[in-house]
C-alpha cells in the first residue's frame, strides 16, 4: 500500500518489541483512531466503518490515491484519523475476500509484523459488505511511481541502490517472521 520505509523513524530496542501478538485486536472505537504501541507504531486495531468514512471524506474521489487490480480491483484513499494521524485506506470489493473471518483472520497475522522498512499494516474493518485495509500512509508516493514514472525526476543511481538495499531488509524480515 505504500513505500517500502515506514514513517515511523524510531527503531525499536529488541526485534521482539517490533511483533504485536494476541488474538484480540482492540476496536478503535474511541474516535482517536489506533492507539499508540511501542515504537511510535500504532497497535494493530479493528476501525469501525464509520471511522474510515469520517477519515476520508465519506471515501471523496479526491482522497483516490491509487487503484489497480484486476483479479481484485481495490483502490487507495488517503485520510486522516480524529488523532491527526495520517493513514491509506485500502478498500476492497466483497468478491475479493467474501469471507469476513477469513479477511479478519488474514489481516491479523500481516498486522503482527513490524519494521522500520515496511507501511505497517494498522488495522482493519470487515463491516458489512465492506472489507478495508488501514496502513501507515507514505506521503512521498509509491515506490513504483519513483522507479517507472521518472518522466519528472530520476533516482540517481545512489538511491536505487539504497531501495535496494531497504527491501532487501524488508523482505529477509518478512521471509524470517
Amino acid at each position: 500500500m505504500g513505500c517500502c520505509q515506514s514513517s515511523i523513524q524510531q527503531e525499536l530496542s529488541s526485534e521482539k518489541d517490533q511483533r504485536h501478538g494476541g488474538v484480540s485486536h482492540p476496536r478503535a472505537s474511541n474516535g482517536t483512531g489506533a492507539a499508540v504501541g511501542d515504537g511510535g507504531v500504532p497497535v494493530f486495531s479493528e476501525f469501525s466503518l464509520s471511522e474510515l468514512k469520517a477519515a476520508t471524506n465519506n471515501f471523496s474521489s479526491e482522497f483516490i490515491v491509487s487503484e489497480s487490480g484486476e483479479k481484485a480491483p481495490n483502490m487507495v484513499y488517503k485520510g486522516r484519523l480524529q488523532n491527526r494521524r495520517w493513514i491509506a485506506v485500502k478498500k476492497f470489493t466483497k468478491t475479493a475476500w467474501p469471507d469476513p473471518k477469513q479477511f479478519a483472520d488474514e489481516a491479523s497475522g500481516v498486522g503482527k509484523l513490524r519494521h522500520k522498512r515496511l507501511a505497517n499494516l494498522i488495522g482493519y474493518c470487515s463491516d458489512g459488505d465492506e472489507r478495508l485495509l488501514v496502513a501507515e500512509y507514505m506521503p512521498n508516493d509509491t515506490l513504483a511511481k519513483h522507479l517507472f514514472h521518472w518522466e519528472n525526476q530520476t533516482l540517481e543511481w545512489a538511491m536505487r541502490l539504497r531501495v535496494a538495499l531497504y527491501i532487501a531488509e524488508a523482505l529477509d524480515y518478512c521471509s524470517s517472521e
